[in-house]
């Protein structure tokens, strides 16, 4: 009840300063159910009727929820008013890591987060219909899920970003919930190398057109997962934005990552909407 109060009360105050914040659910096919998502549209949405906006997808961590950017770093909706972005910041559940469950069927967040929020945005919003028009981003769990849903869905968007990345699922085994996704370790080996983001750089395609944005903090625990995808880009040749700076796994690090990752895509956007 308190979160939904202060969230209520940060809708109200946003509104009044800027950029408009709604808290909606937003139904699920897949999952047969709806799943909160919190959108953020700059003041000009409201005054210009025929423009039309690109918009970032901007996913929480592990133990998250849809309500953790805009309560911990509330000037995300300055960020949407100063680049002329909407930000979309779906609930992507409890330790989903953004997958289809091959085990749980109620888990079907790379379905619901990768493409129904974005075909219910483009039905219900003025925004660009089109991948040229879509980033997708997040910290941590969603940093994975950020590159894990763009390298997969590469028809549906041209820009992904990791901020604090855990980037290979592959060693995470306990504690962070992936076992309760992709199953036994053996059993279904295939999932766990696969899915893992470090190894889908294997067979990233040469003509992959997607700009990828990742950075991470220098005292990071997931540094060590980071440092890898970097280099095994540089190695095969994937043009990427790779960035280290002095933070730590938590808000304060990631309050100022954002709005470098905005930078990048609303420069990426300006280059490819002319």
């Amino acid at each position: 009840m308190k979160l939904i109060t202060l969230l209520s009360f940060l809708v109200i105050t946003i509104s009044t300063q800027a950029a408009t914040v709604d808290s909606i659910e937003i139904y699920s096919n897949s999952m047969h159910r709806g799943v909160k998502t919190v959108i953020i549209t700059p003041s000009s949405y409201k005054t210009e009727k025929n423009k039309k906006y690109p918009v970032i997808y901007l996913l929480h961590g592990a133990f998250g929820s849809y309500s953790n950017w805009i309560i911990k770093v509330p000037h995300i909706q300055q960020l949407a008013d100063q680049h002329q972005v909407m930000i979309v910041c779906p609930d992507g559940g409890f330790t989903s890591w953004y997958f289809d469950s091959p085990i749980d069927s109620t888990y079907r967040f790379e379905t619901f987060v990768g493409t129904e929020v974005p075909q219910y945005m483009d039905a219900n919003y003025r925004t660009i219909a089109n991948r040229k028009g879509r980033a997708i981003t997040g910290l941590s769990m969603g940093g994975h899920g950020g590159l894990f849903l763009g390298f997969r869905h590469k028809d549906l968007y041209s820009a992904c970003g990791s901020m604090s990345g855990a980037l290979h699922v592959s060693v995470i085994t306990q504690n962070y919930g992936v076992e309760k996704r992709l199953g036994d370790t053996a059993v279904n080996r295939k999932y766990w190398h696969d899915w893992s983001v470090l190894n889908m750089l294997d067979n990233y395609p040469a003509d992959s057109s997607l700009a990828i944005t990742i950075d991470c903090g220098t005292e990071d625990r997931v540094l060590a997962m980071n440092r890898p995808v970097h280099e095994k880009m540089l190695k095969l040749k994937i043009p990427h934005d790779y960035t280290e700076r002095p933070g730590e796994h938590n808000w304060a690090y990631w309050d100022k990552a954002i709005d470098y990752q905005v930078l990048f895509f609303r420069k990426h956007f300006d280059k490819v909407l002319k």
